[in-house]
C-alpha cells in the first residue's frame, strides 16, 4: 500500500464551508514523484463553438467537490488509502490562442506523466483531451471510452483543427487512440449532415447512440466498453453534455435525452480494475448552472474517475 503522504480535509471534522477549495478537499501540492493521481484544472474555452464559460469548470468543481467524501459506496474504493493524491491547480492557457493553449497544455501534462502520475482532469472545453493525450499516450495507442452526445469527429469546424469537435479524428489520425478500442456512449445530437459520423464507421469507432443505448439496456452497453477496451491500457473522457440536461443544464450544447447521472455513476463503477491511464471531465460552465447540479454532478465523476485511477494504479505497483 502507498505510503500516505499526502491527506485529504476530512469533512467530518472541518466542515465543508470551511478553508480554500480544492478538488474533493484533495491536499494542494506542487508537483512531485510522489503523487501517484494528480487532479488538475484546464481553463479553456476558447474552443467552444456556442456557449462559452467551460474555462470558469474547473472552480466550479472545485467548490461543488466540497461535498465528495473518501469511499465509493458500491465499489468501496477508498482512493485515499490506496494512492497520494493531491490537487497540482490548473494546467497553463493562453486567453486569446487556442493553438498555444494545446501546446502549454501538452507541456504541463508531459511534466506530470514524467512524474508518473495519472491525471485526473476537469475541463474546460473538449478541445484538451488532445493535449492531455500527445502528453500520456505518446508511447502507443490506447484505447478511450468517451460519454458525449457528439462523436468529435469533424476533420475540420469553423475553419479550425483544433476545437471541441476535432479531438477524437486528431487523436485517432496522430496514432495516440486505437480506433478499434474506442467507444462512444450517448451520442444524439442533431447533425450538420448525413457525413457528420462516417469517419468514425469508417475506422472502426464503436459508437453507442442513445436510440441504441435504450435499445441494449445499461447492462449490455457495459458489457460492450468491455470487449472493446479490453485490458489494454485507456483514457476516459466525458463530455458533461453526454448527460441528459435535467442532471447537467450547465454546459454550452445541451442536448436532449441523454444519459441519467444514476447510469454514467454505474458505469464508471463497473468498470473497477481497467487499466486506467487517466480521464477527463469536459464543458462544465457554472454561470450556466443556476442550481449549481452540474457542478455537482462533475464532481462526482470526478471521484468515479479517482476510484478508477487509484485501483489501477494501485494494481500496477503489485504486479
Amino acid at each position: 500500500m502507498t505510503e500516505q503522504n499526502f491527506h485529504p480535509v476530512d469533512s467530518s471534522v472541518t466542515p465543508r464551508y470551511a478553508g480554500i477549495a480544492t478538488f474533493m478537499r484533495a491536499a494542494r501540492a506542487e508537483l512531485t514523484s510522489s503523487i501517484d493521481i494528480a487532479l488538475v484544472g484546464v481553463p479553456l474555452d476558447l474552443g467552444a463553438t456556442f456557449r462559452s464559460g467551460a474555462r470558469q469548470g474547473p472552480a466550479g468543481v472545485r467548490e461543488a467537490s466540497r461535498l465528495i467524501r473518501q469511499v465509493n459506496p458500491t465499489t468501496g474504493v477508498a482512493p485515499y488509502r490506496l494512492a497520494n493524491i493531491a490537487d497540482i491547480g490548473d494546467a497553463p492557457t493562453h486567453p486569446l490562442s487556442v493553438e498555444k493553449s494545446v501546446d502549454l497544455i501538452q507541456d504541463f501534462y508531459t511534466m506530470v506523466h514524467a512524474a508518473g502520475a495519472v491525471p485526473i482532469s476537469i475541463g474546460g472545453d473538449h478541445t484538451i483531451p488532445l493535449p492531455i493525450l500527445r502528453a500520456i499516450a505518446k508511447d502507443g495507442p490506447v484505447g478511450l471510452v468517451q460519454i458525449d452526445s457528439h462523436s468529435d469527429t469533424f476533420d475540420e469546424f469553423m475553419g479550425t483543427k483544433y476545437n471541441h469537435a476535432t479531438f477524437v479524428r486528431r487523436a485517432v489520425e496522430e496514432g495516440l487512440l486505437d480506433p478499434k478500442r474506442i467507444i462512444q456512449i450517448g451520442l444524439r445530437g442533431t447533425r450538420y449532415g448525413d457525413d457528420d459520423i462516417v469517419y468514425g464507421s469508417k475506422v472502426g469507432i464503436r459508437m453507442v447512440t442513445m436510440d441504441e443505448y435504450e435499445e441494449l439496456g445499461r447492462a449490455r452497453v457495459i458489457e460492450e466498453i468491455r470487449k472493446v477496451i479490453g485490458t489494454s491500457p485507456t483514457y476516459v473522457s466525458i463530455d458533461i453534455d453526454g448527460l441528459d440536461p435535467k442532471d447537467a443544464p450547465g454546459t454550452g450544447v445541451p442536448e436532449p435525452g441523454g444519459i441519467a447521472m444514476r447510469d454514467a455513476q454505474m458505469i464508471l463503477r463497473s468498470l473497477n480494475g481497467m487499466d486506467l491511464i487517466g480521464g477527463d471531465i469536459c464543458e462544465v460552465v457554472p454561470s450556466l448552472d443556476p442550481t449549481g447540479i452540474t457542478c455537482i454532478n462533475a464532481a462526482n465523476l470526478m471521484f468515479e474517475l479517482t476510484c478508477l485511477a487509484a485501483v489501477a494504479r494501485f494494481e500496477r505497483k503489485t504486479r
